[in-house]
């Protein structure tokens, strides 16, 4: 099957979800799918009131419970990798969310948007402890998360022509 003629919720469970867990995301806990976050605006005409579409993020990752870390939006792989990614911005403002990712199956890109002044930095999807060391949540990184790390950059994989950042640590295979 070519993954050009996959739909973009094919690309969420059979390349994002598995990238995720791989980076280590726990899927019961951390992962939420189609988060309805609005119930759209409402529309009044004359005597006649309606709603607009709701906005729904494609994935939502959590720290903990209540403590949103990142949102991720995906494309099918019709598109660029980034062509998620103002929308992805504008729903991590709204909810106040640090990390904003979009992807098409093929890989991830981020931006962070704790930071205030200078140039901001994009790049592809980074483990859970690498977005909470950003976010200024010390945790320690134990030594099999390293071991993995190491697995998947050791990986061969296709970035769509992009260079390959130093502090990748996982990538959809």
């Amino acid at each position: 099957m070519n993954k050009k003629d996959l739909s973009e919720r094919d690309i969420c469970s059979k390349y994002i979800t598995p990238a995720l867990i791989n980076a280590g995301w726990d899927l019961e806990r951390q992962i939420r799918e189609e988060v309805t976050f609005t119930d759209g605006r409402i529309i009044v005409r004359k005597k006649l009131v309606t709603r607009g579409e709701r906005k729904r993020a494609d994935y939502i990752l959590y720290y903990k419970s209540n403590i949103p870390l990142a949102i991720i939006e995906a494309k099918d792989n019709k598109h660029p990798v980034g062509a998620g990614m103002q929308q992805a911005l504008n729903y991590a403002e709204i909810l106040d969310i640090p990390f904003a990712f979009s992807s098409n199956g093929d890989a991830f890109l981020e931006h962070d948007r704790t930071i205030k002044e200078g140039k901001k930095k994009e790049k592809y999807l980074l483990t859970g402890s690498h977005l909470l060391r950003n976010c200024g949540i010390d945790i320690k990184v134990q030594k099999e998360s390293l071991k993995k790390k190491k697995q998947l950059l050791h990986r061969n994989i296709i970035l769509s022509k992009m260079e390959r950042p130093q502090d990748i640590t996982s990538v959809l295979p």
